[in-house]
């Protein structure tokens, strides 16, 4: 039950249809008897910015979760970030805190490599190609960098983005190697889309499947469905795979934690959780 007590979390993004977090977030917050919500909120590129400062205007919000096409756009309106958001150029989580300032943070990495990690693959010397070098693509290279990948290709539609990218993570990882410019994926041992194909029925594959040997880890941010098309082919080579929620579920007990509720484990998200594609 919602009342005038209720703690808003928002969920920005565009469009809003394929959210799986509040599916998750809502159900635990009722078992944990939180008085919390999560809603989901529909904001086009162009109005964001000015819809974002109004908000955090309310008395009664807490922070947000952002999504895809704002996570690159919102370090512009914070107050202040995390180093985390300062090398991936993104962020997912924004958090009112007491004195009206904003502070942001990103999880997406830390969910997505947590997911590949837990799974038993190791990345520590591996090679990993990332497709999509915007806010989700470049926290997951951040992170994939952490986790002591050797060799990373980048590639995006902006090949000005991609390189960019490379250039922060050389920056702070002057070990990695890093390449940018083609999305070939032979040769790779974990491939990640991280770009929007899958979520529209029609889209071409982001990489070319053929290319990928059957030893290959592929994984996927897009959440539309369970497996996407990218996901279906890789399993049919053989490949070990990472779904897009996998992400979600590793990441929230950190975004608990960033807002102050009580946290909890992947697995008790999963227990409760009412996703459904």
């Amino acid at each position: 039950m919602i009342t005038g007590k209720t703690t808003l979390i928002a969920h920005l993004g565009f469009p809003t249809e394929a959210f799986k977090a509040p599916m998750i977030y809502n159900p635990y917050f009722e078992q944990a008897g939180i008085d919390a919500v999560v809603v989901p909120m529909g904001v086009k590129p162009d109005d964001y910015p000015a819809f974002a400062r109004l908000l955090f205007k309310l008395t009664n919000i807490r922070g947000a979760l952002v999504t895809m096409p704002h996570k690159v756009t919102t370090v512009a309106l914070l107050d202040e970030i995390t180093p985390t958001v300062e090398i991936a150029g993104a962020c997912n989580a924004i958090l009112k805190r007491a004195d009206g300032s904003l502070l942001g943070d990103m999880f997406d990495g830390a969910g997505f490599v947590g997911g590949v990690e837990r799974k038993g693959r190791k990345l520590a010397g591996a090679s990993a190609l990332v497709v999509g070098a915007g806010g989700v693509g470049s926290a997951i290279a951040a992170s994939l960098a952490a986790a002591g990948v050797a060799r990373m290709g980048l590639f995006d539609a902006s090949a000005k983005a991609a390189e960019a990218l490379g250039g922060r993570l050389t920056r702070h990882y002057p070990k990695l190697a890093v390449a940018t410019g083609s999305k070939d994926p032979a040769g790779y041992d974990v491939v990640v889309n991280a770009t929007p194909l899958g979520m529209k029925d029609g889209d071409p594959l982001p990489v070319d499947v053929a290319r990928i040997a059957p030893g290959t880890f592929v994984g996927e941010v897009v959440m539309k469905q369970e497996f996407t098309p990218l996901l279906r082919a890789a399993m049919a080579k053989g490949c070990s795979v990472q779904v897009g929620t996998d992400m979600l579920y590793e990441m929230i007990p950190a975004y608990l934690e960033f807002f102050g509720f009580e946290t909890t484990t992947p697995e008790n998200l999963r227990s409760v959780s009412q996703i459904n594609y």
